[in-house]
């Protein structure tokens, strides 16, 4: 169903295979990385205390949702992502990426993208209780991992009967390419829609995220997948009945001294190192978490349209980064993710976190965020 990928291997253990050229570095030790330069920028060193964030926000750990205990019973101890979508008959999909069983990440049994599933959708109330694939939770989508290549999900959503699923698809932070599929039986078997090249708008849009408005359209938020590679944030639409129709997204773009549709893509916001992107219209308005780089931290802005100037809204941190042992509040040791929770709201915000910083500590958490301010600015 798509071309097949041309990357020299990495395993998921780091080592490398094929010829003897320097190959990317594993996604695990980018992860460890790039953690590191967040907590050197925010001014936290092995050994201190957990790190609130400053002003009123506050947050805390809910739970973990992934886990050996919790969904080792489905061949999936060793998980991440987690982007949650409600679904067409009320239950709440977890779609995560690289999953293994074993002793840890790298063990056998590599699948990805996979789906978990919490039967009770309340915000309050996730409980991952059961998988697509039964017993095993099995790969949502054909990807065979030939040269180290995966399938990473970048969204999920729902519009009406149908949910959607955006997968970036190549050797991690090499997009070959992304790929859009479709479920009309709430997530339990996916058909393929369309791809799009990895190198489209300088790679700006390889990691994508939709907001489903009232108005007919989805507006599409993009950005490059590498967190080591400076990108902007572009801004499509597509309507409703056409998001597997690469012609019909329209870019939104200034030139000739104006903002307009249709006018060749241009960042809405200031470039930078992203990571995890999530975007959702909410409360009458619109909701951008993200996984911020440089310092390492997960950010929210909140806004009245989808073009709205970003430059100049308020960016408010909800998840600091910690070392291990140390966690308390919202200080979360290599966190990453961030994808909003259907159903909570900004008084009372819930988002899927991610942690890796070795190989038994690779899981989904839900955490809770209060005291946002989600008035347009």
């Amino acid at each position: 169903m798509h071309e097949p990928h041309r990357f020299r291997s990495v395993r998921p253990d780091g080592q490398t295979g094929g010829s003897g050229r320097p190959h990317p570095p594993s996604r695990r030790s980018l992860l460890r990385s790039v953690a590191a330069g967040g907590l050197a920028a925010a001014g936290i060193v092995t050994g201190a205390p957990g790190v609130a964030a400053a002003g009123r926000v506050t947050g805390s750990k809910v739970r973990d949702l992934s886990g050996p205990a919790l969904t080792g019973r489905f061949a999936a101890p060793w998980t991440d992502l987690g982007i949650p979508v409600r679904c067409p008959d009320g239950s709440m999909l977890f779609v995560c990426g690289d999953t293994f069983d074993g002793a840890g990440v790298g063990g056998p049994d590599w699948r990805s993208p996979v789906g978990l599933r919490s039967s009770n959708a309340a915000p309050g109330s996730l409980v991952v209780d059961g998988a697509v694939g039964g017993s095993r939770a099995v790969g949502l989508v054909p990807e065979g991992h030939t040269g180290g290549t995966t399938a990473i999900p970048s969204d999920v959503f729902t519009v009406g009967p149908t949910m959607y699923m955006h997968l970036m698809r190549g050797v991690i932070y090499e997009t070959h390419h992304t790929d859009f599929w479709r479920s009309d039986d709430n997530g339990e078997t996916w058909q393929y829609l369309c791809q799009w090249p990895g190198g489209l708008h300088g790679g700006q849009f390889q990691q994508k995220t939709y907001a489903v408005a009232d108005d007919g359209y989805l507006y599409v938020l993009s950005t490059t997948f590498d967190r080591d590679v400076t990108s902007g944030l572009l801004l499509h639409r597509v309507r409703q009945d056409a998001p597997g129709d690469p012609a019909a997204y329209e870019p939104w773009g200034y030139a000739g001294g104006a903002w307009a549709w249709g006018n060749p893509p241009t960042t809405v916001t200031s470039p930078r190192r992203w990571g995890e992107i999530c975007f959702r219209a909410m409360g009458g308005g619109y909701a951008l978490t993200w996984l911020n780089m440089s310092p390492l931290d997960i950010r929210a802005q909140f806004f009245a349209t989808p073009t709205s100037n970003l430059f100049t809204t308020a960016e408010q941190t909800m998840i600091v980064p910690t070392v291990a042992g140390r966690e308390t509040g919202n200080a979360v040791a290599s966190p990453y993710g961030g994808f909003i929770v259907p159903g909570s709201g900004v008084d009372d915000l819930h988002i899927v976190v991610s942690q890796w910083y070795d190989a038994q500590n690779y899981r989904v958490m839900q955490y809770r965020v209060n005291g946002l301010d989600g008035r347009a600015h």
